[in-house]
């Protein structure tokens, strides 16, 4: 698969590389270090994927990811950052990105990682070791079925459904999405499973609103 690489630093620029062509999947064929050399880069090179940091100079990642959308839809994007603000996490997947890899991932990894999002199996941030669902579930006080109803819901499940899949009644189900409407600071079960893509702990993509 054809890839361009755009990252200011050119220790990371070098380090993707590397772990890239180790891979042999990959053919790295152009790398960017500014905003501005990207979107002439993808135009020329006609890469299959695009490796995009989140905080480019001259012109920031996010709105890189919605011109490539706008201008080679054919082109998956992949953002990498250091940071894992769900928001931040959000925005991207919300604007196109095909995926969500953190630089803290293990260099041997990075193209699993990138093939899980080319292949559309990766609907959370990548390379975050120490948000699992367990950290993630006590850092918000979420029971253990609290944190299945999430993901329940996540998938689009009505109260019905989810009831019928846990084995309890649908005013369980109330009962713990109200619990957990509180505890996470939020009114609606979309948000619910915004605050799971954010936190990864998701294996399947979230419903639409």
């Amino acid at each position: 698969m054809k890839i361009l690489i755009a990252d200011d630093h050119g220790l990371m620029l070098a380090g993707v590389r590397q772990a890239l062509e180790d891979d042999r999947d990959f053919e790295v064929v152009g790398e960017a270090r500014t905003g501005p050399e990207v979107m002439p880069l993808v135009g020329r090179r006609a890469p299959e994927i695009v490796l995009l940091d989140l905080r480019m100079p001259g012109v920031d990642g996010l709105t890189l990811l919605q011109r490539i959308r706008a201008e080679h839809p054919e082109v998956k994007v992949v953002m990498c950052s250091m940071s894992s603000d769900p928001d931040q996490i959000q925005a991207a997947f919300r604007h196109g990105a095909a995926g969500y890899i953190l630089k803290t991932i293990n260099p041997l990894d990075l193209g699993s990682a990138i093939r899980q999002a080319v292949e559309g199996t990766a609907f959370h941030a990548l390379g975050l070791p120490a948000m699992t669902e367990d950290t993630a579930a006590k850092s918000a006080g979420l029971t253990e079925r609290e944190i299945e109803i999430v993901k329940a819901v996540s998938r689009g499940l009505s109260n019905k459904a989810i009831a019928a899949e846990l084995w309890v009644t649908v005013q369980t189900v109330k009962f713990h999405l109200t619990s957990i409407f509180r505890k996470l600071g939020i009114s609606n079960r979309t948000e619910a499973a915004n605050w799971a893509l954010g936190k990864g702990i998701l294996a399947e993509r979230p419903a639409a609103a």
